[in-house]
Formats: structure tokens, sequence, C-alpha cells
């Protein structure tokens, strides 16, 4: 990063309120560069934070047109927020107001069957006036995301249902009413499976007044909660629960420790996250051999940080050049950089599983990501072959540019590039190699620590295979 902005004066950067790695990184970098000026923009995060973080430097706040929205809570806790956001939904189109609707909702599968009933239950009514009820959410085609900005044939109106990137990734003019579910999705560190998961949780009080405050961008709206005021206040926190304390940090521990950070427990974080989150994830670091038993970056480390991935996709990529197989591993973390490349329209869910089917490779879904990459490739990286085949064509191109990113670090790095051809035994096992490494440390922490004897590294194989080999598997015996 220092390196990046070397040649520059001025940086501006835009992040929202729960975004804590840019700070982190930045920081270290203006302390180095006192002439670097660096202006951070944003709609929704607490400014008075951001300034003391970076030594109480001046803020300004720009007032942007917004209209008065009037705001409505439950009188009972909603028990069913879908069947809840469908009732308050038709309440609203049977009365006479103008003006489009926008349901928030955690995630895609609520939104699709919020869409659902809402189309079922509309056309129970006699004589309902015409409703275009339209899905967003990031996984949607981008052709079908488009149709939310496209205006509603006169005299019927528009409902949008959305995650949480309707509250400030996009606008909608024409929106007067707002219906909050309550809830979102978040990223959240899982130990028990060692990764990051989503996970439906509240919202906040500010994703409350965000979401609110879509139905007066074009003129004065509605807001409908689907929660008690007495929850509102008392219940939702304040703020969002930042990045830092609920994810994994062993990316961020690895980048601070390129940049020259010795000591991460007195490190000047915005938002300290707990020390066993830290410690944790020196620890996974120290297992892929990032980190040297002082806490020190090793040479694989240094090498690992060179890279926009997680910690175990940057040991595997750099581990199959020894392999002979890290053209094929190249794709494969290239297509995990992405959500997904799959997407299954509403109607038509059994005729996209039986497409997928047709990529499927037995008891691997890396496998399977690489032969649908080597599949589109063969057909040119056509747009319309994955229309055909239920891929998202945009995840796709993203999924390229991704794969020339970091084949270009390799080749920078001069590590080998080489293929296996078809001998994807190689490939597997390299995926396994990190996982293996990691249970044979751990079923070996767990055996000394219960001082159980220990002839050889024979008896942890043993234990490896009896307990399916996996680091899920070690932590439950």
């Amino acid at each position: 990063m220092e390196t990046a902005l070397f040649f520059y004066a001025v940086h501006n950067t835009k992040f929202p309120y729960q975004t804590w790695t840019h700070p982190t990184h930045l920081f270290q970098v203006v302390a180095r560069r006192h002439d670097l000026k660096l202006i951070v923009t944003s709609a929704t995060m607490d400014s008075s934070k951001f300034a003391q973080f970076f030594g109480n430097v001046p803020t300004f706040t720009i007032p942007g047109r917004t209209f008065p929205v009037e705001t409505f809570y439950s009188k009972n806790v909603c028990e069913d927020y879908v069947d809840g956001a469908v009732k308050q939904a038709l309440q609203i189109h049977l009365q006479p107001e103008e003006g489009d609707m926008l349901i928030f909702m955690p995630g895609q599968e609520d939104i699709e069957v919020t869409c659902e009933v809402l189309t079922e239950r509309l056309g129970e009514i006699d004589s309902a006036p015409p409703l275009s009820v339209l899905p967003i959410y990031s996984q949607l085609p981008a052709d079908l995301q488009a149709k939310i900005f496209q205006r509603a044939p006169p005299g019927q109106r528009k409902c949008i249902v959305a995650t949480n990137i309707a509250e400030t990734s996009l606008t909608v003019d024409g929106i007067m009413f707002v219906i909050d579910s309550g809830y979102c999705k978040l990223k959240v560190y899982n130990p028990r499976i060692g990764m990051d998961a989503l996970q439906i949780y509240p919202v906040s009080q500010a994703n409350a007044r965000q979401r609110a405050g879509r139905a007066g961008r074009t003129g004065p709206g509605k807001a409908f909660c689907l929660y008690t005021q007495r929850q509102y206040e008392q219940e939702l926190l304040a703020a969002t629960v930042p990045e830092i304390q609920r994810t994994n940090l062993a990316n961020t521990v690895l980048l601070l420790k390129s940049l020259g950070v010795e000591d991460l427990l007195a490190f000047h974080f915005m938002d300290p996250p707990p020390q066993d989150t830290i410690l944790n994830s020196m620890y996974q670091l120290w297992i892929l051999g990032a980190l040297d038993g002082t806490g020190a970056l090793t040479p694989l480390g240094r090498q690992m940080a060179e890279f926009p991935l997680d910690p175990p996709q940057c040991h595997m990529l750099i581990v199959s050049g020894e392999m002979g197989c890290s053209k094929e591993v190249l794709i494969i973390v290239s297509m995990l950089s992405v959500p997904t490349v799959f997407y299954r329209p509403q109607g038509r869910e059994e005729e996209a599983d039986t497409v997928k089917e047709k990529f499927q490779v037995p008891e691997s879904d890396h496998l399977t990501l690489l032969h649908l990459y080597n599949q589109w490739k063969a057909n040119n990286y056509s747009t319309q072959w994955c229309t055909e085949h239920f891929v998202h064509a945009k995840a796709m191109r993203k999924v390229r540019e991704v794969r020339q990113q970091l084949k270009d670090i390799m080749q920078s790095q001069r590590l080998p590039l080489a293929s296996c051809g078809t001998d994807w035994d190689i490939v597997r096992r390299c995926i396994c190699s990190e996982a293996v490494r990691e249970v044979r440390q751990q079923l070996k922490d767990i055996m000394q620590s219960q001082r159980l004897p220990l002839a050889s590294d024979w008896d942890i194989v043993r234990r490896c295979i009896c307990s399916e080999g996996l680091v899920r598997v070690a932590f439950k015996t």
C-alpha cells in the first residue's frame, strides 16, 4: 500500500462506517508520510470517531437534499418478518397514496420468498391494482437488477425487495414507502468451522435510520418498522459492530506484519479487536509457516502478503507451484474470490440445478469450479454461454480479471506457472496440503496438552485418519 501511494500527494478514500481495514492500514502510511493529504468521505460513518483516530483532524459536513420521513413502529413484536412485510406492503398498496415501496430483507432466500408470497396474496384480492414486485440482491443477473430503475407503467406501483445493498449503494427515484424487517446479514467468524460465515442479526439504530431515509430521497415519505419503538430504543445497538471485532483477522495480521508492526497487541486500532482473536490469527499464520516462533514474518509470509487473498489460499497458491499445478489452482482461488457463479432464477430452479450437474466433479467443489471455468474458456468466454448455463457472466469476468492479477503477482515473485493437465489428483493433494498441515499441528497440540503418549508422527497420522482428517473433526475430538 505504501509503495502504491508513493507518487501521490493527496489520497481520497470512501468507506462505510463499519469498515475497519482501510483506516488501520492508512494510519500506518500516514504516520510515515507526513506530506500525504488524506481525505475520508462517507455518508454513514461516525465522523468524530474517525477524526479522533487520525489525530483530531478537522471534519466537514456537507448537507444533502432530503425530505421529511414519518416513522411508524410495530405495536407488537413481529414473529415472522416475511409475513409482516407482506401484510404491510398490501396495506400500503391498497391505499390511494402514490409512490413506490422498498422492503428490506436479510438475504436472497428471504427476498425470493417475500416476492413469491406477495404476488400470491395480491392475486387473491379481487380488483387489486397492478403491482410490479422486483427483487434486488448482489447475485442477481445485471439485466434483472436494472429493472428496478425502470419506470413502472402508468397506474402501476413498484415494490422493490432488497438486501442492505439498497441502504447506501443505490438510490431509486420514486420510493415513498420503506418497510424495514429489522434484520441484516453480517459476516461473523465461527471458530467451530474455522472460517467466516454470514449470519442474520438485528440491524443497528444507524442502519434503521439509513433505511428509513431512503423514503425521503425524492419527496416526503413514510417508513414502517417491523419492530416496536421499545425494541429500537433498548435492544438495537447504536451502530453495527465493526468487522474487525467479529471476523477472522489472519489477513489483517499478515498485512500489518508486512508493514513492520511488531507488537500487534499494543497496536493502535480504531476499534480494538479481542486479544484472543489476534492471538488465534497469529497461531493460524504460524501453522501455515507465515510467522516464526517469535511472531516475526517469514520469507513465506512475506510472499503471502503480496497476494490479495486469505492466507490459506495464498499458501495453497504458492505450494501449487512446487507441486506442478499452479495454473489450475490459480483458476480455483480466482473462482473462490467471488461469492457465487451459479444462479437459480425463480420458477426455473430445477432446470438450473440440472444444468449445474453437468459441471459437477464428484467429491470436489473446487474441481467443479475449475471444470466450469475451463468450459467457459473453451467457449471463448461467451456471455451467451453463461446465460444458457445459468452462470453469472459478470462474476466470471471478474474471475478472469482476478486470475490475471494473481498471475502477474506470481510472475513478479518468480513463482513457477505449471499445469498438471488432466491429472487432477495433484490438485486435490495441493488443496488438502494446508488442511493436513493444520490438522497435524492441532492434533499434536491437543495430545500434548492432554499428556497423551506420542511415539512418533505416525500416531498423528493414525488419529488424523480416524478423525476423517479434517480440522473440524479434530476440534470435536
